[in-house]
């Protein structure tokens, strides 16, 4: 491969995945170039990379009515005619899409011009921009074993999904001088994410006597949501960068949302995890899924959004923490491909097909 096209965005889950890959590509010294939304979130995110970057329109794909889903009809095709454009400045050999509403025009675009795509789904079903993609694509990386899209017709390949070389190599020893915690307590980790999540900082907050008579416990609440607290054993940050991998290889437990690379990171990593799912009144479903199929092979324990309270917390924490051994036992079953050699490989044959 000389050149290859990434696509996907609208938030750092459908690009920083992509991340270990362009790694791979540049060192060997291949073209890489990427298609993505004019908010800028895409192109900062990959600001530390010599690649080329371009910005097209991208309409919001909505499930439910609302007058901007006219507007955005108009924004999808301009977005289409632009990705098309570029396509022909860039001539990439084949496009790899993590998906994304900004991911759409630029497969359709590429269908057009003849240029493969191989596409990337995280979840454990797929998501709007990728189901509206499928009749344009000829390969499908999934992320879990147990996918089957329906209305696929192309080669599927089982890939999981790249995982950050700093998530893979934290060391537990810093993760914990950093915290400035000593052997004596578990370390708990709670997480909303990078935004934070307000019903889990709320119950965390409900119960941090009991939590912290047991942990060290490290609460990541989100940008502008810390709160004045001095109590020992509590560990509290908006947010984690450099950090992040040495501190998640400290922890005996995590507390999370149920996002589709959040989850396989811990799967990866062996973390005893408690899923706290976005409900489906606040989303398609996809983390009740994803916690759902993680729940069925014994990798993590789940609470409903609905049932998140402190006490319930608690209950499940504690739960967790006695069967430690058990969980940790099942998640070393569970199989880690190595996806970077797998999306490859899969663009290596997609490429061969290409045509102009």
């Amino acid at each position: 491969m000389k050149r290859v096209l990434f696509t996907g965005g609208g938030t750092a889950g459908h690009v920083v995945p992509a991340f270990p890959i362009i790694e791979v590509l540049l060192a060997r010294g291949v073209e890489v170039s990427y298609i993505g939304s004019n908010s800028g979130l895409e192109e900062g995110l990959l600001s530390d990379f010599p690649l080329t970057y371009r910005g097209i329109s991208a309409g919001k794909l909505r499930r439910y009515f609302s007058f901007e889903n006219i507007i955005d009809v108009w924004r999808v095709f301009l977005g289409i005619w632009q990705a098309a454009r570029l396509l022909g400045q860039l001539r990439p050999e084949v496009v790899f899409s993590k998906g994304g509403f900004v991911s759409f025009p630029v497969v359709v675009a590429a269908w057009l011009r003849h240029i493969p795509v191989v596409i990337h789904e995280s979840d454990f079903t797929a998501g709007l921009a990728n189901r509206m993609s499928f009749p344009f694509c000829r390969t499908l990386c999934v992320n879990f074993a147990n996918t089957k899209p329906v209305k696929f017709k192309g080669r599927m390949v089982h890939t999981g999904t790249p995982v950050r070389a700093a998530l893979l190599e934290g060391n537990a020893v810093r993760g914990r001088e950093f915290l400035g915690i000593d052997q004596t307590y578990p370390v708990l980790i709670v997480t909303g994410g990078s935004l934070g999540a307000d019903a889990l900082n709320e119950a965390v907050r409900d119960v941090l006597q009991e939590l912290t008579e047991k942990f060290v416990l490290v609460h990541i609440c989100g940008p502008g949501k810390k709160v004045e607290c001095d109590r020992p054993n509590y560990r509290q940050f908006e947010y984690l960068t450099t950090q992040w991998g040495d501190v998640l290889a400290a922890a005996d437990l995590v507390v999370s949302r149920a996002g589709a690379n959040t989850l396989y990171e811990l799967l990866v990593l062996r973390k005893a995890n408690l899923l706290v799912p976005l409900s489906r009144r606040v989303s398609r479903g996809d983390q009740v899924e994803n916690a759902e199929y993680a729940r069925s092979l014994g990798f993590s324990r789940v609470i409903e959004e609905q049932a998140l309270n402190g006490p319930n917390l608690v209950r499940e924490v504690l739960a967790l923490l006695a069967d430690l051994d058990e969980v940790t036992e099942r998640l070393g079953e569970f199989a880690v491909p190595d996806s970077v050699a797998l999306i490859l490989a899969a663009l290596e044959e997609a490429t061969s097909q290409a045509r102009y």
